[in-house]
């Protein structure tokens, strides 16, 4: 993590409590390892976020109290979800909480469910989000998002669930179309999403919870 420079980016994560997390996963992996599972996927991608030479800090918004306390320890900044009112109003809250101390923060915000993330994919995202006042990257099927950033001075306005693509692309966010950074498209929330991210190259958190498991 760097945290130094002015112009580096702060993420802002959104996790459910454990206990509804990943609820399409349970058919592939079983109700009890369902909420480890959604714990490791997170702290997975945490880890390799503050490990990015771009990212000066990251903000998870949590109620779960177990997911904050080990999200704290690799050095993320928990944020309650005040407004409950589902995902995009919990990423606006913790926008607003970057910004309540940096009000010209550089914010990107990041689903919580990239196991297989690599540093340095998400560095060339950052990279040419950079560019763009605001900039989007559509998930592995190309009908979600994974990615949504605005810079300085701009609001984040996130549009996420479903098929957001298309909305982030009518709100005027550019796509960003690099190819090479599979990791930062690949969010799980089926056994076959996790197939796919295990081919990847799963994080050692979500490898230890889950290849055991699968064999």
């Amino acid at each position: 993590m760097n945290s130094d420079a002015d112009d580096d980016w702060c993420l802002v994560l959104p996790l459910k409590p454990l206990a509804l997390a990943k609820s399409r996963l349970a058919a592939a992996t079983g109700a009890l390892l369902r909420p480890r599972l959604a714990l490791a996927f997170a702290q997975d991608t945490v880890g390799a976020a503050l490990n990015c030479a771009r990212v000066r800090d990251v903000v998870v918004v949590t109620d779960d109290p177990t997911a904050g306390t080990a999200l704290a320890a690799l050095g993320a900044r928990i944020v309650p979800d005040l407004p409950a009112a589902g995902l995009n109003a919990a990423l606006e809250h913790g926008v607003g909480a970057i910004r309540e101390r940096r009000p010209h923060a550089r914010v990107a915000a990041l689903n919580a469910d990239l196991p297989a993330l690599r540093t340095a994919e998400l560095a060339r995202v950052l990279d040419t989000a950079r560019k763009f006042p605001r900039a989007f990257l559509a998930d592995a099927a190309e009908i979600g998002t994974t990615f949504l950033s605005a810079g300085p001075g701009v609001e984040l306005e996130p549009a996420f669930g479903g098929a957001s693509r298309l909305r982030h692309l009518s709100s005027g966010a550019v796509e960003i179309r690099l190819t090479g950074v599979d990791s930062v498209r690949r969010d799980v929330d089926t056994g076959e999403d996790l197939a796919e991210a295990r081919a990847l190259g799963l994080g050692p958190r979500t490898a230890a919870q889950w290849l055991p498991a699968a064999g």
